[in-house]
């Protein structure tokens, strides 16, 4: 697959007149084909809902294209959850799925009467100690343990994971949650992550349909929806294939009327969390070239920097960079590009051969549309860029302001001496 900057240098320019670089530019128009293909892929089944991942990207304006297409928040924390309700998301379209979790969580995600996704068993007592009951609908997350393998090679290691339960307290708490009373039950698994495989989802539904077949055996439970979580991946890098999302969901029926159509379960719902797959291609961090280094390697050093997209620094991700302006030019220097935090991590690409670099380019860092600003810090007293939307008539919208000094000095507000910097 080709990487294509889905703006130009001319339009860059326009923006960085009103918004000046870094930021993040999101495209509208590719997020709502990728959300009508998601809808598309499930149609089949009845129940089916996405709820998108709002770790990946907490925008609500972003949020809200995602919710006008009938589809809720997958949300881990309080904020997530007071973002999604200020949005007028909750109840059944809210999947609160969190580990590690505060009393105040999951009595706020109870207030808002959001789908609790069990991360423990331990946390059947404390959902009931914190709400003084347990909730009509809950949800169990299961972790097979070993080693999960897909045809293509990619590999996770659940059994290394600190998320969800085995298969015998799986079954425990099913039966602890239906004798104190909850009548409406689902499952969970997050089995591998940024998979790009058609596979994915298809082979991990067949494990959960044969589960849930089981559970119903040992336990006596129906389940009402079985939740496929995340894990569908985006092509970081040109020339590999991107998932097919409409074979992905047919990958998907083709295990549900093997397995549970047969024991007569076809009026379970099928969930999904997609977060990365929705946003992420369709976001891209713009920054311009400011500096030139000539040592022992060739440095371009950039406006942004690892607060702006720490996947580079954190994992060593690859993302793909164009010169706007450059798409055509040969590739001719091998160059370490560099933001300006005092780490030698810092860097969105390590010996990358780009086009001659000149003082003023434009870059356009792909897929920076998920885990992009969500990730963002203030290491250094950096501060955060701004989002804006790239509309489907060309015009643009700031979705959120860069932050300013005041905004870093804002909780020293409670001491005389930083008020003023506070303002």
């Amino acid at each position: 697959m080709e990487k294509k900057a889905f703006v130009t240098l001319e339009k860059a320019k326009e923006i960085a007149k009103d918004y000046p670089t870094p930021f993040i530019l999101y495209d509208e128009k590719g997020i709502r084909e990728n959300l009508e293909a998601i809808k598309k892929a499930f149609s089949w089944n009845k129940g089916y809902k996405e709820y998108f991942a709002v770790k990946a990207c907490p925008n609500p304006f972003l949020m809200e294209i995602v919710k006008e297409y009938g589809f809720g928040s997958d949300c881990s924390s309080y904020t997530e959850l007071m973002l999604s309700q200020k949005l007028g998301i909750v109840g059944d379209d809210i999947m609160f799925s969190s580990n590690d979790t505060p009393d105040e969580d999951y009595k706020y995600a109870g207030e808002l009467d959001a789908i609790i996704n069990l991360d423990d068993i331990t946390h059947i007592e404390q959902v009931e100690r914190v709400l003084g009951r347990l909730p009509e609908k809950m949800s169990c997350r299961f972790n097979p343990g070993g080693l999960f393998e897909l045809s293509n090679g990619i590999m996770d290691n659940p059994g290394d994971s600190k998320y969800g339960m085995t298969e015998e307290q799986l079954y425990e708490a099913y039966k602890i949650l239906k004798e104190k009373g909850v009548k409406r039950f689902g499952l969970h698994a997050f089995l591998a992550s940024n998979t790009v495989t058609n596979d994915y989802y298809p082979k991990l539904a067949g494990i959960l349909f044969e589960l849930c077949i089981k559970i119903r055996e040992i336990t006596g439970v129906s389940l009402s929806f079985i939740n496929l979580s995340g894990g569908v991946g985006i092509p970081y890098r040109p020339g590999e294939e991107p998932n097919d999302i409409i074979a992905i969901g047919e990958g998907v029926r083709k295990k549900f009327e093997e397995i549970m159509v047969p024991a007569g379960l076809s009026d379970v719902s099928i969930y999904t969390e997609m977060g990365r797959f929705v946003t992420g291609p369709y976001g891209a961090l713009v920054t311009k070239a400011i500096h030139e280094k000539h040592i022992y390697k060739e440095y371009i050093g950039v406006d942004a920097c690892a607060v702006n997209l720490m996947r580079p620094a954190m994992y060593g991700a690859y993302h793909h960079i164009t010169v706007l302006g450059k798409e055509d030019e040969p590739l001719t220097h091998k160059y370490d590009v560099t933001g300006s935090l005092c780490e030698n991590n810092d860097k969105f690409a390590i010996d990358r051969e780009l086009p001659k670099i000149d003082n003023g380019d434009y870059l356009f860092i792909h897929d920076a549309g998920a885990h992009g600003y969500a990730m963002g810090y203030n290491y250094n007293g950096k501060l955060k860029c701004a989002e804006i939307l790239l509309k489907e008539d060309g015009s643009y919208k700031l979705i959120r302001r860069a932050e300013k000094p005041s905004d870093y000095f804002a909780t020293f507000d409670c001491f005389d001496d930083y008020k003023e910097l506070a303002r």
